[in-house]
């Protein structure tokens, strides 16, 4: 005797073990939910230690700049103002260069001025010789120091501006 077609391939029986139920399903959502909300801290903690760290290499690079610039003033190879001891005038005169010795060479110590991380603006606060060393106003005439005019707070609890 023969067996129908249907026969053939008989009805596969559900067992209790054939897939994932509902509950399972939003069990693992859940499990998953958690998990990712524990990352993002961390991702925006590493977002601020990077500017933190982009903010000390800038600052390091403008005060360099500032110190190449006195050193070359000292040896009187460039030409500075009575009164400025030195000192560059702004830091746009460190981009555009000034005029080594008798010639007509250039000589520039900053390629650009970097923008501040933590403001995103190419404005940083300036501090002269005869200013006090936590001022916060520029009296102008020489540039001795920069620092962030971010008013935030550092991961070690500092001022930006501080640094």
């Amino acid at each position: 005797m023969r067996r129908p077609k249907t026969a053939r391939y008989p009805a596969r029986q559900l067992s209790a073990q054939a897939g994932m139920t509902l509950l399972e399903l939003i069990m693992a959502a859940f499990i998953l939910a958690i998990l990712s909300s524990a990352a993002i801290p961390i991702a925006r903690f590493s977002i601020i230690r990077q500017k933190e760290r982009e903010l000390r290499l800038d600052l390091r690079e403008m005060r360099t700049a500032i110190d190449n610039y006195k050193d070359k003033a000292d040896k009187n190879l460039i030409r500075v103002e009575v009164g400025s001891e030195g000192y560059p005038p702004d830091l746009k005169t460190l981009v555009d260069g000034v005029k080594i010795g008798a010639g007509d060479r250039k000589v520039r110590f900053l390629r650009k001025i970097p923008a501040d991380p933590m403001t995103g603006r190419a404005d940083w606060g300036l501090r002269a010789v005869q200013d006090d060393p936590d001022s916060r106003s520029w009296g102008g005439g020489n540039v001795f120091d920069v620092y962030s005019k971010s008013t935030a707070t550092a991961s070690d609890n500092t001022q930006y501006a501080d640094w």
